[in-house]
């Protein structure tokens, strides 16, 4: 019978632990960043392409009103309903090639984050071409959940922005905003808490492949069928690492905004810099939480499940 495990509190040794061998946080970057910096690259590219067919004085942005936030809103309302069509398009093609090198990149890159954990820990690993590929259909049930829970919160916002904002829904038709930022605020939170409570599954379905060496669909299977202590520390590191990335996101914020009262005297580059810090730090510390959240998971994997551990030196 499996010892009782602390769940949040034993985050500080795994914290701890991935610290004292930065080659996983690297190797996590890595891998990452190989998606990610094409990915914005033609983000930039499409980007200036369409701004040069439709300039921002042509959809109205160089004419907001700073002063008055309810007509504000629908001009920016107006020049989205301008561009939409255009990110649509791009959209259309690049969310497919982009999800697609995802599954491959994102699959070889997991595979070898937990071979060199494994390695670390002492524990011998192979990895297989059949390994690598049940790696990238576990990566790719990640995407589709993602997807879906990323899809439903832009219909919802969708549906808000017309029900608040276009519409206008005060007398007068006049827009919203207080009740559109409401909303905004709770659907994001809840949205992003609804995604940390049902994407343990394939989380932890990498790391039962590859401790337990079964195919993907095992895995799966396996994943929503660990029992109730093991599920339970599963959804509350899960939970956390959810915390731990929001406040990232709004320590990095700060980081950027705190120099502002003092851009006269630092100026537009030292500000540029400055943001340019914050977001490396926001990538570098989020990363290192990811492979925290591995280690985490192949502990408790080994705890619940009955396998040997040979670290904890």
């Amino acid at each position: 019978m499996a010892q009782p495990v602390r769940g949040t509190q034993s985050l500080v040794g795994q914290m701890g632990w991935v610290f004292a061998r930065p080659v996983l946080t690297a190797l996590e970057v890595g891998w990452r960043w190989l998606v990610g910096l094409p990915v914005l690259a033609v983000c930039w590219i499409e980007g200036q392409r369409i701004l040069k067919a439709l300039p921002p004085d042509s959809a109205g942005l160089t004419g907001i009103n700073t002063q008055n936030p309810w007509v504000a809103a629908v001009q920016l309302d107006h020049a989205w309903q301008m561009y939409r069509p255009e990110l649509v398009a791009v959209l259309g093609w690049l969310v497919p090639v982009a999800a697609t090198a995802w599954v491959v990149i994102s699959g070889l890159g997991r595979s070898v984050v937990l071979w060199k954990l494994a390695q670390a820990s002492g524990r011998a690993m192979q990895m297989r071409p059949k390994g690598l590929m049940g790696m990238m259909v576990l990566q790719a049930a990640w995407l589709v959940v993602f997807g879906a829970t990323v899809g439903a919160w832009v219909w919802a916002m969708d549906w808000v922005g017309a029900t608040h904002i276009a519409a206008g829904s005060l007398p007068g038709g006049e827009p919203d905003l207080i009740g559109y930022s409401m909303w905004a605020i709770f659907l994001s939170l809840g949205f992003y808490t609804a995604w940390a409570l049902v994407s343990w599954p394939v989380g932890i379905a990498p790391v039962l492949m590859v401790l337990e060496e079964c195919g993907p669909m095992q895995a799966l299977g396996r994943s929503v069928r660990l029992g109730r202590a093991f599920t339970s520390k599963v959804v509350e590191i899960n939970l956390v690492m959810g915390i731990v990335t929001m406040a990232l996101m709004v320590l990095a914020m700060v980081f950027s905004a705190a120099p502002l009262p003092f851009s006269d005297q630092l100026g537009t580059d030292a500000l540029h810099d400055i943001g340019a810090v914050s977001v490396l730090f926001y990538v570098l510390a989020s990363d290192y939480f990811q492979v925290v959240r591995v280690k985490s998971f192949v502990e408790f994997t080994r705890e619940f499940r009955g396998l040997h551990s040979a670290d904890a030196r």
